[in-house]
This record gives structure tokens, C-alpha cells and sequence, in this order.
């Protein structure tokens, strides 16, 4: 997996959503074993997913005008099966690469405050991860027209407290 085009995206999509290139995202590419765990303790779903976010902080995301100067800000950090990456990069005729990417920026999006958690929120991260990853987003790749279900979810805050609500 060529992590450096996993950075150059992360930065777009920061670039894109007017996000500081002070923010830190961490990017965690595991097994399924290890996201298991984790979607078991922070969800309470005892099974693997392909993404799950941890955001550093409750509510909304960063505000729009922080200063780039100002110390860098954890943003939050994205934990990504390989695995399960893999069997879906293949189940949909693409390459592990790409789903990886779509998948990290989905995560990303969660860690900026959206979700999909409702039919207008949901068609609003579709719309904008669309508008910015075209056919690589998750919504185009295979999956446009499945429902979304309770899979790659904002996972908690501050890898702590899981959330009640249900994202993908």
C-alpha cells in the first residue's frame, strides 16, 4: 500500500474542507483481529469493519479560521482493516489501493463532523465525499445503491466513550 498517496489525500481533503495543514490525523492500517477488538470495545459489535474514527474531541469539528499558526491540533485518529479492505477491493473489482483510500476518506470525513446518521446527513457526506473523490468514494464504489448500515462508524471520543447512534 503506498502510504504516501494515503497522506497526499489526507492533506487534499483537509485542503478542500479549509482545514489548517496543522492538523494531525493518525492512520492506523490493521488486521481484522485488531479492528474487531476495537469495534467490540468501542461499539459493541463483535465483529470486524474496514474504518472505524475516534474524533480528539465531542461536537463539531475544528472551526472554519483556525489559525494555521496556532499549535498543531489532533484532529483524531482512523483505524483501517487491511483485511477486510482487501475482500472488498476484490468483492467490487478494484484494487486494494483505491478502496483504502475511499476508505480513509471516509473515516477523515467522520473525524470533520459528518455523518450519516439521519437521510439528510447521510446525503450530505455522500454528496460531498462524491464531489470530492468522484468514482473512489465509498458511496460510488460499489455500494451506491445499499443502505448504509452500522459498519464504519465514528467510533467514540477521545477512544474512551463509544457513541449511541449508528453511522456506517
Amino acid at each position: 500500500m503506498n502510504r504516501r498517496r494515503l497522506r497526499s489525500l489526507t492533506r487534499r481533503l483537509l485542503r478542500a474542507e479549509r482545514r489548517p495543514d496543522t492538523l494531525e490525523i493518525s492512520l492506523l492500517l490493521c488486521d481484522d483481529a485488531t479492528i474487531r477488538a476495537l469495534n467490540r470495545e468501542y461499539r459493541g459489535k463483535d465483529r470486524p469493519t474496514d474504518v472505524l474514527s475516534f474524533p480528539q474531541e465531542e461536537g463539531p469539528a475544528m472551526p472554519l479560521g483556525w489559525a494555521e499558526e496556532e499549535i498543531p491540533h489532533v484532529l483524531g485518529d482512523v483505524v483501517l482493516s487491511v483485511e477486510t479492505a482487501r475482500r472488498q477491493a476484490e468483492e467490487h473489482g478494484g484494487a486494494l489501493q483505491e478502496e483504502a483510500e475511499a476508505l480513509l476518506a471516509h473515516g477523515i470525513f467522520h473525524l470533520l463532523g459528518y455523518d450519516h446518521e439521519t437521510p439528510e446527513k447521510r446525503a450530505a457526506m455522500r454528496a460531498r465525499e462524491n464531489e470530492l473523490l468522484g468514482e473512489k468514494s465509498v458511496w460510488m464504489r460499489g455500494r451506491a445503491g445499499e443502505e448504509v448500515e452500522a459498519d464504519h462508524a465514528d467510533a467514540g471520543n477521545d477512544l474512551g466513550e463509544p457513541r449511541e447512534e449508528e453511522a456506517r
